[in-house]
């Protein structure tokens, strides 16, 4: 039987992924590489009082969604992480030490990122928000109709046979 190890958090970047070697960069086999870092909020209660705590948790991107993502990974965006734990050791001084990260199979931009004034990042404009994009249709002999009417459920007179071969 296999186990499980699957995460999925939604934190705020703690800091800019920088062009620094340590944040982003290329490992030998040519793959890109982007380690940050995430604070987690999460709010128990102590008594009468709800106490925010924060975590901390470095999270590592790999290939062409590191890439793609670099522009939009500024301090206080928002995002969502969906990934594995894994778990390093080494041997520092004669002690035995370990660290316990979180691998990234994807992540998705969320809200703002903190210094746009909460509009939700709708409209990029270089502050770390990611771009919109919108369907338009140019195409005026589409294979479906535009006037679709909401109210015709159940209506079969139209253009559908009934005894459909299924």
């Amino acid at each position: 039987m296999t186990d499980i190890n699957h995460v999925v958090l939604v934190g705020h970047l703690t800091r800019d992924l920088g062009e620094d070697e340590r944040s982003f960069g290329y490992v030998g086999n040519g793959q890109a590489r982007a380690n940050i870092s995430i604070a987690v909020n999460r709010s128990k209660k102590t008594g009468d009082q709800w106490i925010e705590e924060a975590n901390y948790f470095d999270v590592t991107i790999w290939g062409n969604q590191a890439v793609n993502l670099k522009p939009y990974l500024k301090k206080g965006k928002q995002i969502a992480v969906d990934g594995y734990l894994k778990q390093d050791r080494w041997e520092k001084d004669g002690q035995k030490m370990s660290k316990v990260s979180i691998v990234a199979n994807s992540v998705q931009l969320l809200g703002g990122n903190g210094s746009n004034g909460g509009n939700g990042g709708d409209n990029y404009q270089g502050n770390g928000g990611a771009p919109r994009f919108q369907a338009i249709n140019n195409n005026q002999n589409n294979s479906y109709s535009d006037n679709f009417n909401q109210d015709s459920y159940g209506d079969t007179s139209s253009d559908f046979r009934e005894d459909i071969p299924f």
